[in-house]
């Protein structure tokens, strides 16, 4: 049985802008699989790509999670401030 090509998007919005990658894959990829193949990992700051901020259409997701034709794979920074405390300070 052939395996079956797809096409995904891989994308990280960091302060300086987005960085979008569209990469083919084969059927039964992964998550990591598909960034790495991106190459977009390189072009991240040091210690950006966390395994536990992965998301797929703003869904969080396992690294090992199956990707799907079409999917958008988003690559999440870390928060520079907490929700509740930036509404402490917008109130004040």
């Amino acid at each position: 049985m052939a395996e079956h090509a797809m096409t995904v998007e891989v994308v990280h919005a960091g302060a300086a802008g987005q960085i979008l990658r569209r990469v083919e894959l084969a059927a039964g990829s992964t998550v990591m699989q598909a960034i790495e193949a991106s190459g977009i990992i390189e072009m991240l700051p040091h210690g950006v790509l966390d395994p536990h901020r992965l998301g797929i259409f703003a869904r969080k997701v396992a690294p090992d999670q199956l990707v799907h034709d079409g999917d958008r794979i988003e690559i999440y920074r870390p928060l520079l401030l907490d929700p509740m405390e930036a509404r402490r300070q917008r109130a004040r």
